[in-house]
């Protein structure tokens, strides 16, 4: 690679370096929001707008990731170039995806603790009422018989929050097959409670314990990927000074 041979060629080769770092924390977004979507967003759904922020925040942080990834290019061409335009344009957009990325680390941090105590009766009131069954096509029904399933659980707390739910009273049965644990086996018959049959415990500690991992890995990346920018936009404004 050629010299660069200009009166900030020191600060111009430092540039370049930070905004390749630039590009790299705009990849780490989109890999968080790619992550965010298709982690264990399909599990934590049935916690309804609880985990609901989850997906914005991963919404959010594919899309900061992508401008990024576009604002370290413009970065470079202004370096190039020494166009004070386009630096003082970097500058200020940068600024903004900063403060957002800030920003929606500081909701995920601070939203998560009350997730557990204003959640937990909702969900399995919700349940009580919404849920219909192993083989029913909502999606309401889908997505618990998917948690159950996958988590090895039954209900919010345990297997009794069916107790007088929608589903016993069509039914007729105390759980559903998503509770067993071989499905389609003759003591899996919606009454025989056996710890031999069904799963005992709940999916709610399981879910939440999802919803914090997805959380600090979101607010965590987040966080990392300000830090990784903000050496890239002072040098950017100290370089846009000189040239002025």
């Amino acid at each position: 690679m050629a010299e660069i041979h200009t009166p900030y060629a020191s600060l111009k080769r430092l540039l370049s370096l930070l905004n390749g770092f630039v590009a790299m924390s705009g990849i780490i977004l989109v890999g968080l929001g790619i992550g965010g979507k298709c982690g264990g967003a399909s599990l934590t759904s049935v916690l309804g707008l609880s985990s609901a922020y989850l997906l914005h925040v991963g919404n959010l942080c594919l899309v900061m990731g992508c401008i990024t990834v576009l604002l370290s290019c413009a970065g470079w061409y202004g370096v190039t170039k020494e166009s004070r335009g386009m630096l003082l344009f970097c500058i200020l957009s940068m600024v903004i995806v900063l403060i957002v990325e800030v920003t929606a680390a500081t909701v995920v941090l601070l939203f998560f603790p009350i997730v557990r105590d204003v959640v937990l009766e909702h969900t399995i009131v919700t349940l009580r009422k919404n849920y219909r069954g192993y083989n029913e096509p909502d999606d309401y029904s889908t997505q618990w018989n998917l948690v159950m399933e996958k988590l090895k659980c039954c209900g919010v707390n345990n297997y009794t929050d069916f107790s007088g739910s929608s589903f016993e009273m069509t039914t007729g049965h105390t759980y559903p097959r998503g509770c067993c644990k071989s499905i389609g086996t003759v003591t899996c018959d919606g009454r025989n409670v056996s710890t031999n049959v069904i799963y005992q415990k709940g999916c709610f500690h399981k879910l939440l314990k999802i919803t914090k991992t997805q959380s600090f890995t979101l607010s965590g990346g987040s966080l990392g990927a300000a830090a990784i920018q903000l050496p890239g936009i002072l040098a950017t404004l100290l370089l846009f000074i000189k040239l002025g």
